[in-house]
């Protein structure tokens, strides 16, 4: 018996030792290993929790601070970042790689350079232009600048016309669309269904029918409230060549955050439109949303035109090929003025968010900078950062008459409020601000000592500076400006001019709002 039991000890011996040195066996000991790991390192952090969540945050905060300050980015966008970091290391900082690498619009900023690329040798200034430009350094100066990034000639041969109101400008809109004969290119941020919009459409849908090239470009965000997903394919039925820009898509991405803000027209390469004017009943006051709607734009005609139609087909050009570029660039330009006519220079310019260059703000510094006696402005909001503010307050402090003419009745409280924050500092350094009482001013105009000027898409905000596709038309010593300056001042007359007392009466909440919002406006 004792012989048995001892063979069968044996035997279990070796078969437990055969299980243990197997690869069930092995597999089996090392998961016990790594539950028993897993198991101390959870007894570990529950008894160390706190000197590890402070060792991680540092770690992550260090790490944020460093990619920050060697980063480009504006000072008052760093602040923000830093308020981000302290408050939230992890979640922070994972935002903002998140915002760094680009995710969503890498492929977008490659193919746009590459269009730029391919594309900017199509329209040249003029060698009597170059050679006239030469003795204005202070123009030349800017153009050259805006040559860094595309090709933004400036322009003789050029008629200008401002319109002072949505209305003037879409009466003049309708009268040049129905003298279409070669093609119609439009590009536009927000398309409201309306009477606006159905008196336009009917006049596309006529020249799409006639044989003229319609092509038409709306932003994707209008589809959130204004417009079906499929208004795009309605259009394609009607003969309209359409394209959304960044469609909203059912995914995370950074490219949402780059919407296309411009608003062009060109017809037959001789007539373009841009300005603050939209395709919605409110923009001209077919319906109230904040009382009288105050808005501007521009008809530019001649040679200046073809640098709105290189601008539309680079956008254009990001869902389709570019072979068809030098057709529409390459059409005879009327003869708009004679020679000795051609008084003043026009140079319209884009802006892209893609590139490193913040063109709309820069043209805003540049006119605050070279500023000697007045600085007028009309802008829907006052969403500044430091570098702005500090352009705005050097020029007053020089001696120059500093006129910014905002909203009375706000389309957005939260912009409002943040408007407001920036108040007393300008007021306090000489700016005169004044809000415009019968409703909302959506122009977006700069006025420089009664001969220099720009009108366009770019408000005085973040979004325009850093976010969106903005373009507008450079202006200098044209007949215009006489009409912006009459503009201007009947604008002011019908507005009220805010004092320190105005700010110190504010009501506390719009000031709390204001003061915590402005810690966020760069991201917002």
């Amino acid at each position: 018996m004792k012989k048995e039991n001892k063979e069968l000890f044996e035997k279990s011996k070796r078969g437990a030792l055969q299980l243990l040195f197997s690869r069930f066996g092995i597999i089996l000991v090392l998961l016990l290993i790594q539950v028993l790991l897993l198991f101390g390192l959870l007894n570990y952090v529950a008894t160390n929790y706190i000197h590890l969540y402070y060792t991680v945050n540092l770690v992550f905060t260090l790490t944020g601070y460093t990619l920050l300050f060697n980063s480009s980015s504006d000072n008052s966008v760093k602040m923000t970042w830093m308020v981000v970091f302290t408050v939230l290391p992890v979640v922070g900082i994972l935002l903002y790689l998140y915002t760094q690498l680009e995710f969503g619009h890498r492929y977008e900023r490659r193919r746009l350079i590459d269009i730029i690329r391919n594309s900017h040798h199509l329209i040249q200034s003029q060698p009597k232009v170059k050679k006239e430009l030469e003795a204005n350094k202070d123009l030349k100066g800017i153009v050259s600048f805006l040559n860094q990034t595309n090709t933004y000639p400036a322009y003789r041969n050029s008629d200008v016309t401002y319109f002072p109101s949505g209305e003037e400008k879409f009466a003049a809109l309708l009268e040049e669309l129905k003298q279409a004969k070669s093609f119609i290119f439009m590009e536009y941020f927000i398309v409201g269904k309306g009477e606006m919009w159905s008196a336009i459409l009917e006049i596309l849908i006529q020249k799409a029918q006639e044989g003229v090239e319609v092509r038409f470009m709306y932003d994707g965000f209008c589809e959130f409230s204004l417009l079906p997903r499929s208004y795009s394919k309605e259009l394609e039925k009607m003969g309209i060549k359409c394209r959304v820009f960044s469609p909203i898509q059912p995914f995370v991405s950074t490219v949402y955050n780059f919407r296309d803000h411009r608003k062009i027209c060109v017809i037959d390469g001789q007539v373009a439109f841009t300005g603050g004017v939209n395709l919605a009943d409110e923009y001209i006051n077919k319906v109230e949303r904040f009382g009288h709607w105050k808005d501007t734009a521009v008809r530019v005609k001649g040679e200046a035109v073809e640098s709105f139609t290189l601008m539309f087909l680079q956008i254009w050009a990001n869902n389709s090929d570019t072979s068809d570029f030098g057709q529409w660039l390459n059409v005879p330009k009327e003869k708009i003025l004679k020679d000795d006519e051609a008084k003043g220079w026009v140079v319209p310019y884009a802006d892209s968010p893609l590139d490193a260059e913040r063109v709309g703000e820069m043209i805003y510094f540049d006119l605050l900078n070279k500023a000697q006696d007045s600085v007028q402005i009309m802008s829907p909001y006052l969403i500044l950062d430091g570098e702005m503010e500090t352009a705005l307050t050097f020029a007053a402090k020089r001696g120059v008459k500093v006129d910014l003419i905002l909203p009375h009745v706000p389309d957005k409280k939260y912009a409002f409020a943040l408007a407001k924050s920036h108040y007393k500092t300008l007021i306090e350094a000489g700016v005169n601000i004044y809000e415009y009482t019968p409703g909302f001013v959506h122009a977006k105009v700069f006025l420089v000592d009664q001969y220099k000027a720009t009108v366009g898409t770019v408000n005085l905000d973040y979004r325009s500076f850093y976010h969106h596709f903005e373009c507008g038309v450079y202006l200098e010593d044209v007949p215009s400006i006489e009409e912006i300056s009459e503009d201007f001042k009947k604008t002011l007359s019908l507005s009220q001019k805010v004092t320190l007392e105005d700010v110190q009466k504010e009501k506390a909440l719009t000031k709390i709002t204001g003061w915590v919002l402005k810690i966020f406006a760069p991201l917002m």
